[in-house]
């Protein structure tokens, strides 16, 4: 009952927000590692080595579960604590002004992560989707060409702007949110906080900008 009330909360919905984050964070390293073997120009050989490793594996396609929970649960979770920050103010300001440390992208959590719950849609459905769809329930072993698809789908420039597009809203998501989630979690002292902030700050552009250099590199034909 305590442990219901607690994450009812606005301080619980944080903490999961916190906890989410982290862990989506994770995957962002795994993926962005996989994918950026794409520059061995090899013919796709090692990424699809590895690519089908992951898609493959019964742990791994038993994470993917926890994946995708992951991620609906820190959409919902971010919805919620917008909508109560909302609520606790209902009438506004007849101006705006926002506190003087205040960052433009940590007030704006709520439009970034909407761009990136769209682009996620797009992502999955160029690879993700169909991918799982092919291999049905039971033959995983029967995937699509992802290295293939990647060198289809981003022939096309307009393609490429939405990812690169979808890769600058990531970045200022990460800006705030990589600080924000060990901050929800606790993890908040002056031993620590500049490092983090630091480690946030290389995080948030390295990812994005490894993620975005894909799409470009493809499509200027450094890859294929």
């Amino acid at each position: 009952m305590a442990q219901s009330a607690l994450f009812k909360s606005s301080i619980g919905k944080k903490f999961l927000m916190g906890l989410t984050g982290l862990f989506l964070i994770s995957f962002l390293v795994i993926h962005a590692a996989i994918n950026s073997m794409i520059w061995f120009n090899d013919g796709g050989e090692t990424f699809k080595k590895w690519g089908s490793f992951m898609g493959t594996n019964p742990i791994i396609r038993a994470m993917e579960l926890v994946l995708v929970a992951g991620f609906i649960i820190h959409i919902v979770d971010g919805l919620l604590l917008w909508k109560q920050n909302r609520d606790a103010r209902p009438v506004k300001y007849a101006y705006s002004n926002p506190p003087a440390k205040s960052k433009w992208y940590s007030r704006s959590m709520g439009l970034l992560g909407t761009l990136l719950l769209i682009f996620l849609v797009i992502h999955s459905a160029h690879f993700w989707i169909p991918n799982r769809m092919q291999q049905g329930l039971t033959d995983w072993h029967n995937e699509i060409n992802l290295y293939g698809r990647m060198l289809e789908v981003f022939k096309n420039p307009l393609v490429v702007a939405i990812y690169v597009f979808g890769c600058i809203s990531l970045f200022w998501h990460l800006l705030h949110g990589f600080k924000s989630a060990f901050q929800s979690l606790g993890v908040n002292h002056t031993k620590y906080n500049q490092t983090i902030e630091y480690a946030g700050i290389a995080f948030s552009v390295v990812i994005p900008l490894l993620f975005a250099l894909m799409p470009i590199s493809i499509y200027f034909g450094l890859v294929y």
